[in-house]
């Protein structure tokens, strides 16, 4: 390999590669393979877990907060509604649970909005990878959170009188609905991520939207107490349909109708909200 001679500030000779030698070398190597798409998506997966690592605090809201929520409501409205705590625990719990998981997809949105303004965003659009890998990474990383709090709720539950009559089997159904239909919603949250300029107007905006879906709902009471005007907006809901799925799940029923329900609002939240969050992706 021919080189040119040159001084550094120390007067000793380095030799320099010519710029024709280095990309005969360049050109010469092959190149890697390109990663498949599950590749890419675990890979940005478990960078969303290394976060949780680095700053711990992240799991407040899949820890204290599924605990909190249980204990508050069980013993709050438990005798005003169901006579005492221990009979309404049974209601509650698969709702409630429902409701605690839902809510905290929300803050995918968040995270996507952050690295957006921290400029991560414009590495990733430069990588040879499946464009959706990034946004794939992050749901898959949040299923981690969802699965925790999952078990968090599930055991304190439990502890306190909650019994499912469907068994293991029945908890695992009921919380693997859960987990799809969390992945699926999550995609407008990330939708928002990149259409809002902050992560505070993310946090709003979710918050407008959430608050409502899963209060007008199945979760706390039975709809036949509400109004008609009401129950015709809460029969209809996806947070009902996936509270009333769960709630028999773990009673060891198989509710048909409401499983296929939840399972079509899945398909049409990655369906619209995934293809208008890929195409703000690319225009952005």
């Amino acid at each position: 390999m021919s080189t040119v001679a040159t001084k550094d500030s120390d007067d000793v000779t380095v030799a320099a590669p010519r710029t024709e030698d280095l990309a005969a070398l360049l050109v010469a190597k092959e190149r890697p393979t390109r990663p498949s798409a599950l590749s890419a998506s675990l890979t940005f997966g478990w960078r969303a877990m290394l976060k949780i690592k680095h700053v711990p605090e992240q799991l407040f809201d899949v820890t204290a907060f599924p605990i909190m929520m249980v204990l508050m409501y069980t013993y709050l409205f438990g005798g005003a509604l169901a006579g005492s705590a221990d009979a309404y625990i049974q209601f509650l719990l698969p709702g409630i649970l429902v409701m605690s998981v839902v809510m905290i997809t929300m803050y995918t949105g968040v995270a996507v909005n952050t690295d957006i303004e921290k400029g991560v965003f414009d590495r990733f659009r430069t990588l040879p990878i499946w464009r959706p890998a990034p946004m794939v990474g992050y749901l898959l990383g949040d299923l981690v959170r969802y699965f925790i709090a999952s078990v968090v709720m599930l055991s304190v539950g439990m502890l306190i009188g909650y019994r499912p009559d469907g068994g293991a089997v029945g908890v695992l159904a009921g919380v693997g609905l859960l987990m799809l239909f969390s992945f699926a919603f999550s995609w407008i949250w990330t939708m928002f991520g990149l259409l809002l300029r902050t992560e505070k107007s993310v946090m709003g905006v979710s918050m407008m939207v959430i608050f409502p879906l899963t209060f007008l709902s199945n979760v706390f009471v039975d709809p036949r107490t509400m109004p008609g005007w009401l129950q015709a907006f809460v029969n209809n809901s996806p947070v009902t349909h996936l509270a009333t799925a769960v709630r028999e799940l773990m009673a060891g029923e198989w509710p048909a109708a409401d499983i296929g329900w939840t399972l079509g609002w899945s398909a049409v939240f990655v369906t619209v909200f995934g293809a208008v969050t890929m195409r703000l992706y690319n225009r952005k």
